[in-house]
């Protein structure tokens, strides 16, 4: 058992403790970035994740600084991945296109801290506190 599967299966739990458009008055503050789908794409790999902001303020901004490891646990590259505007319990798609990553050879994806995150009373340690990464990419582990 890889060590991410502990990672997977308490994303479960959060996520099907907070449902998709209600409001999660009672939950802990989450930010949940769950890792989609990669796909192949014109020489590059594209990155789809879907994100849902649970904390007590809308994100008007959020950038994470994240790093891309290959299957072989090599640093691929270090980017960041500029999430843009998450409204509060609402559910955001954000695809990013890595050129000349071939998605079979990822196998990581480490979000290594938030570059920004703008809203009321938000900053980046308190979002990068309510980091909570999942991956639904088989053979891609996703951490924070």
């Amino acid at each position: 058992m890889r060590g991410s599967a502990i990672t997977i299966l308490l994303g479960a739990a959060l996520v099907a403790a907070l449902p998709l458009g209600a409001a999660a008055q009672d939950a802990p503050a989450a930010l949940i970035v769950q890792l989609n789908r990669v796909v192949l794409l014109d020489g590059a790999c594209r990155l789809t994740f879907m994100a849902q902001n649970y904390m007590d303020a809308d994100i008007e901004q959020i950038v994470f600084e994240t790093v891309l490891f290959t299957t072989e646990g090599s640093i691929d590259r270090l980017t960041l991945f500029d999430m843009a505007a998450l409204p509060t319990a609402r559910p955001r798609v954000r695809e990013f296109d890595m050129p000349g990553l071939s998605c079979d050879t990822l196998g990581r994806v480490h979000f290594n801290g938030v570059d920004t995150c703008a809203g009321d009373g938000l900053d980046p340690a308190r979002c990068e506190g309510a980091l909570f990464p999942v991956s639904r990419v088989d053979d891609v582990e996703v951490i924070g």
